[in-house]
């Protein structure tokens, strides 16, 4: 189990969100690297075994198969399927559209009915008031849509190549640079009542 940190204090990552984050991230890598040898095609099979196999190492060694990436590789295996049985490269490339998107109306949806989801996505690390939980949850739905956005442009306006380039070295740094500039409203909404 996480400790929650206490006020004041910076949260650790654990050696447990170390290797959450390994299994979320290296299947990317290896469509990306699998792809600059083999091309789009191979790529996305391995980018869909490889998905499978961090899914399943998940749920071996960490004892669940956190929600999100579940989401995801499931969209990852089917629109993988789709781009490999038809030979056309368009499903994997409109994926991340539809699943950012899918987050960000999850997200905007629990919020219009008064339901923070992040909060039991990440309660276990964070602990925030209800407004904090409420505040944080609609600042991630929205950068799902700019995702979402993001992805469209690319991948209609540039190479295969590009677009997988830009996976890697520009969306996960950018969702990295939007996840450490939300410690200050983290810190600002921490609940120190129970903390």
């Amino acid at each position: 189990m996480t400790d929650k940190p206490s006020a004041g204090q910076e949260p650790e990552i654990s050696p447990q969100q170390l290797l959450k984050m390994l299994l979320e991230v290296g299947p990317i890598g290896v469509f990306f690297l699998v792809n600059a040898y083999r091309g789009i095609f191979w790529g996305t099979g391995a980018f869909m075994v490889a998905t499978a196999i961090a899914l399943l190492a998940s749920h071996l060694l960490l004892g669940k198969i956190p929600i999100m990436p579940l989401i995801s590789g499931a969209f990852v295996l089917v629109f993988g399927g789709l781009t490999l049985v038809l030979q056309d490269e368009l499903f994997i490339k409109m994926k991340p559209t539809i699943v950012n998107t899918l987050f960000a109306v999850i997200l905007l949806g629990g919020v219009a009915y008064g339901q923070a989801f992040l909060k039991y996505i990440f309660g276990e690390v964070f602990n925030l008031t209800e407004e904090g939980w409420r505040v944080l949850t609609i600042r991630w739905a929205v950068f799902f849509l700019v995702l979402a956005v993001i992805n469209e442009v690319v991948w209609r306006s540039f190479s295969t190549d590009f677009w997988i380039g830009f996976k890697v070295w520009g969306i996960m740094p950018l969702t990295m640079v939007f996840a450490v500039a939300q410690v200050g409203l983290i810190k600002r909404y921490e609940n120190r009542a129970e903390g």
